[in-house]
């Protein structure tokens, strides 16, 4: 039994005291300690070490207390496992050498034995459980479909992936095929992280919002929607898509236990579109920790007010920005633990 059970509790919609906290990237950048081990390791050998990277996910646990842990990991093992190249290169990002382009680059891509490919994953994960010893929950994650494709047709990042969208448009048929094995992957990676021990997964859309709806239906909703379907028996399922607001009704009515939103949608709008039942997790933004911290207490505050106590999970509109001050991020924390 978990200690602290409140993140899985308002993920049931059960009552609670407070809210439960968690953020977005928590594991990372921002802090000191895991800024010592980035001068030692590169950024996938962090990911690839299950010594490393589970170090890494209890760091912000140590520091603040959150009520759920997220293993550090990132979103593009997926491709790597599918064997698509990913380096991440230093003060650029992500970089894929050989993007997909051609049904003919598509034929190369696997759809991988997890165990094979993504196995210092699992380890990681055990080794984590063990560090937190059931205190809090561990949060499992994996990139919507459309947001990997994004990544594997751009070949790196970018303000609008035209190239990605580009090839949806002009290549249909070979884009639903690449995005069909990026979701059986996907579902197979969140299935076996569940089997290790995760107690929730999230599944982050974080290139949504570059679609039009309709756009959204068809090259990245039934996907996620896939992925819910597979897993929502097995542990609850978080979707969070940026600048999906116009999806919010859909991804209620998924099965998903809890829908993300980010800072750009209101606790109003979000209560709204969602239907008023579901659990929903957000919305603070990211630059807002930038504040002074008695300013971020009093927004955070009111931000629990707004969405209210219950069926709510207070979390940042996105992650957390890499040079947000320390006491800032405790600001945070603390407004939430002392909610009255």
């Amino acid at each position: 039994m978990i200690k602290n059970d409140l993140f899985l509790k308002a993920l049931k919609g059960e009552t609670v005291e407070r809210p439960p906290v968690w953020m977005m990237r928590q594991a990372g950048r921002y802090l000191p300690e895991f800024m010592e081990l980035r001068k030692k390791y590169d950024f996938f050998t962090r990911c690839q070490t299950p010594e490393l990277a589970s170090e890494i996910t209890v760091q912000p646990i140590r520091r603040y207390g959150m009520d759920a842990a997220i293993l550090f990991s990132d979103i593009l093992v997926i491709p790597q496992a599918m064997d698509i190249e990913v380096e991440m290169k230093p003060n650029f990002g992500p970089y894929l050498p050989n993007p997909i382009r051609s049904k003919e680059d598509l034929d190369k891509v696997i759809v991988p034995d997890i165990q094979d490919t993504l196995g210092y994953v699992i380890d990681a994960i055990k080794m984590t459980k063990e560090k937190l010893n059931d205190e809090i929950p561990l949060i499992g994650f994996a990139g919507s479909p459309w947001t990997i494709l994004c990544y594997c047709v751009e070949g790196q990042g970018s303000k609008s992936f035209d190239k990605a969208r580009g090839f949806c448009f002009t290549q249909p048929e070979a884009a639903h095929a690449l995005l069909q094995k990026i979701t059986d992957t996907t579902i197979a990676y969140l299935k076996a992280k569940v089997k290790a021990g995760v107690n929730a997964v999230q599944v982050f859309d974080s290139w949504g919002g570059m679609l039009s709806p309709t756009d959204y239906q068809e090259f990245s909703w039934k996907y996620i929607q896939q992925i819910v379907n597979a897993l929502k028996d097995e542990a609850p399922v978080i979707v969070f898509g940026k600048g999906c607001w116009f999806a919010l009704k859909e991804m209620a009515n998924s099965g998903a236990s809890a829908v993300g939103v980010d800072w750009t949608c209101s606790a109003q709008n979000a209560r709204y579109l969602t239907g008023g039942n579901i659990t929903l997790q957000g919305n603070f933004d990211p630059a807002r920790l930038l504040s002074p911290p008695e300013k971020i207490k009093e927004m955070v505050t009111q931000m629990i007010n707004e969405f209210g106590k219950d069926k709510y999970i207070v979390n940042l509109g996105h992650g957390i920005l890499p040079y947000i001050p320390l006491e800032n991020a405790k600001a945070f924390i603390d407004a939430v633990k002392e909610y009255k």
